[in-house]
């Protein structure tokens, strides 16, 4: 089993993205992304890499659903 993400961190990614802010499906480029508007460097990793997550997850369905 995998770490678990925090409520904070999901709820904060959730809004980012509503926002309009376009993340990759790179760690890296997400963490730069947020590298200055994240108050601490761990809340910023665990958050770029819960956005990458999720990103590679809708990418996934989307070629599901095409495939389809």
């Amino acid at each position: 089993m995998g770490k678990i993400k925090s409520k904070q961190v999901k709820r904060s990614s959730e809004q980012l993205v509503k926002a309009g802010i376009i993340f990759s499906e790179d760690f890296e480029k997400n963490k730069k992304i947020l590298g200055r508007e994240m108050p601490s460097k761990k809340m910023r990793n665990r958050m770029a890499g819960h956005l990458a997550r999720r990103m590679r997850q809708k990418q996934a369905e989307a070629e599901k659903l095409k495939a389809e």
